[in-house]
């Protein structure tokens, strides 16, 4: 669940970020919108850390090989890295510029000293950030869906929200397909051949 919400929060922040860059009437409130959800992803990625750290994930499909993994673990740690990342450097940039950080009713403290040299370097790591994390989450995607789509091997499922019942042998009210004891054909051919063999008389000595 947790998955699904960071997702849907970091998809609208990118698209409320990439639209500041042509706001004109609408920046501020666009603005106040982007530092809610960059608050909002910062403090639901640290669960999410706090999880990962408390639980353990589903495991990989078997389809997945060594060095597939490594690049799976790799492209979690990068993702988180930058999630995490990204929240503070547009943090800092606006302390930089002495702009009042307000996430709604609450001011956030100054994290560095007003410098415009210091806010232009952030604001560019802020943007290259930002397209370094489209990269990220389409590579993400597109694996998910060679996975789901061509292997067919329940990447997905690692991702899904567990339904009640849900993949229980039975839970639809059906019986099982599949029977360990001999099937009703294979029971009547049996009769039939003990009655031919009944029915058949023994030979004589000659």
């Amino acid at each position: 669940m947790m998955h699904w919400l960071v997702a849907a929060l970091v998809f609208t922040t990118l698209i409320v970020g990439f639209a500041l860059a042509n706001a004109l009437a609408a920046y501020p409130t666009l603005l106040m919108l982007h530092k809610i959800l960059g608050a909002l992803i910062f403090v639901a990625m640290i669960a999410r850390v706090v999880n990962r750290l408390r639980r353990q994930e589903p495991a990989l499909p078997a389809t997945v090989g060594r060095w597939e993994r490594r690049a799976v673990i790799a492209s979690e740690v990068s993702l988180y890295a930058a999630l995490l990342a990204q929240p503070l450097i547009g943090w800092a940039m606006l302390t930089a510029a002495g702009v009042p950080v307000m996430v709604g009713p609450v001011r956030l403290p100054s994290l560095i000293p007003v410098d415009a040299g210091l806010y232009a370097l952030l604001r560019n790591e802020h943007s290259v950030l930002a397209y370094a994390l489209v990269i990220l989450i389409a590579g993400h995607v597109a694996a998910v869906l060679l996975h789901t789509l061509t292997l067919r091997d329940g990447m997905l499922a690692r991702m899904a929200i567990a339904l009640p019942g849900a993949g229980q042998p039975g839970s639809t009210g059906t019986a099982p397909a599949t029977m360990n004891g001999p099937s009703g054909d294979q029971l009547c051919s049996s009769s039939a051949r003990d009655d031919d063999n009944a029915s058949t008389p023994r030979g004589s000595a000659t």
